[in-house]
């Protein structure tokens, strides 16, 4: 996978683990995930994924 593509799926996927927080957590409302323990616990797992899919695209590799 390119650099680019990356980081703007790296970006997407923390950006959709915060708001699964934030409507597990119950501050967002309106869904059936809102309230939802489940979401609570699942959304910062998956933001962090996105924030390790991030990192990668930024790294330089080695030059061989």
């Amino acid at each position: 996978m390119s650099k680019p593509v990356l980081i703007i799926v790296g970006v997407v996927v923390a950006l959709l683990g915060l708001l699964f927080t934030l409507q597990g957590l119950g501050v967002v409302g309106g869904s059936a995930m809102s309230g939802s323990t489940l979401w609570a616990v699942l959304g910062p797992i998956i933001a962090i994924v996105g924030i390790v899919l991030v990192v990668l695209g930024l790294r330089k590799r080695p030059t061989p």
